[in-house]
């Protein structure tokens, strides 16, 4: 494992602040965005569609403290917009097509990225209503997966412009646990062999980024699979963006599977921060979220690695067993993690939940685990071969 400690030099103009929300494109929005409040604890947050105007997408926002994901399906049986999102549906069934960031001085960033080489999706654009205006601007990053620079210059509203109170509330948040989940952690882009180090370098080149973590496939492995990883945050580092890709093994790792059933480069995962990994993970699994489950073996070992250590876990080590929560830790501290099993029939896209102790690592003591624990889901699919 390795730590850098280059930020390189800081932005002159233009700064990322943060993720504003994430863009999913799916078969049906209204359910998906069902799914996550009442599985996840999200509250429905905004909507677009025909009733407010849009007539080509429909748009709904869910949110859960800074957290917002946008969940997007087309409105038409055909047409442009139509015929994009159902080749994306096709190719990649519901997955994340855009990670958008709150940035400063979007037009600075914008154009240095481009004059670095970014592909541009769409040249900078401003969106207004009664509340104020926001300024936009996309690019491509890997596979298919866009970003979307968002500067809301003041903005009052709800959301973003367009987006009016959601068309249907959730009842069963009254009823069901609380999710205690506060930010988005980082998120984790799967890439096909040998690709991680140009996606990890893109990153460096146009928008500054630069290099936080990294693991290769000696350090992170199973008896039949491996990965490497590297971790780009931007100079604030409040955006950390792990770049994964399979390394050479005995059978497929679950980051080939991902790209195999995804069919591109693309989100694998979504980590959110939690202030108490415990309660949230007991009320989520009240709530019907599956998770992935950890040999008993497992905390074995931990709890013998923790005797030698000077680390002190203060959580309930028979809860976490209990809940299957992993532990990594180092000098600085610890942090504790666990995986949900896959939000859709396809091996794609699942959730983290994280809680960390002065340790901001990525589960590198974990890996091994988690892999093992993924190929027993795979072997069940017929995919650990």
């Amino acid at each position: 494992m390795t730590t850098y400690t280059n930020k390189g030099p800081k932005p002159e103009n233009g700064r990322f602040i943060a993720f504003n929300h994430l863009t999913f494109w799916v078969g049906n929005a209204k359910q998906a965005a069902s799914y996550y409040c009442c599985r996840m604890g999200f509250e429905p947050y905004a909507y677009r569609g025909l009733e407010t105007g849009s007539r080509d997408v429909a748009s709904h926002a869910v949110k859960l403290d800074k957290i917002v994901f946008v969940f997007e399906s087309p409105l038409n049986p055909s047409g442009p917009v139509t015929e994009e999102m159902g080749r994306h549906q096709t190719l990649h069934g519901d997955g994340v097509k855009d990670i958008a960031f709150n940035v400063e001085d979007l037009r600075s960033i914008f154009k240095k990225a481009v004059e670095r080489g970014a592909s541009v999706v769409k040249e900078p654009w401003e969106e207004s209503d009664e509340d104020g205006s926001v300024l936009f601007a996309k690019i491509k990053t890997y596979g298919e997966t866009t970003h979307t620079f968002v500067e809301k210059k003041g903005y009052k509203g709800l959301f973003l412009p367009s987006f009016k109170a959601p068309m249907f509330q959730d009842p069963l948040n009254k009823i069901l646990p609380v999710v205690d989940l506060n930010f988005i952690d980082h998120i984790v882009g799967n890439q096909p062999p040998d690709e991680m180090e140009s996606v990890a370098d893109w990153y460096e080149k146009n928008l500054m980024f630069h290099r936080f973590w990294s693991v290769d496939d000696s350090q992170i492995h199973t008896e039949y699979s491996s990965l490497r990883s590297i971790v780009v945050t931007n100079f604030e580092e409040t955006i950390k963006m792990p770049i994964n890709e399979p390394a050479p093994g005995k059978r497929m790792s679950q980051i080939q599977e991902y790209v195999n059933y995804y069919g591109t480069a693309g989100v694998q995962h979504i980590a959110m921060n939690t202030c108490d990994i415990i309660k949230t993970v007991t009320n989520l699994k009240a709530r019907g979220q599956n998770f992935l489950t950890i040999p008993d073996s497992y905390y074995k070992n931990l709890n013998a690695r923790l005797k030698l250590s000077n680390i002190k876990i203060t959580e309930s080590m028979e809860m976490i067993q209990k809940l299957n929560i992993l532990i990594d830790f180092d000098e600085g501290g610890y942090l504790l993690q666990i995986f949900t099993k896959p939000i859709q029939d396809r091996p794609t896209v699942f959730l983290e939940v994280i809680q960390r102790h002065g340790h901001e690592g990525f589960g590198a003591g974990n890996f091994k685990s988690l892999f093992e624990a993924i190929e027993q889901d795979q072997q069940k699919r017929g995919n650990l071969k």
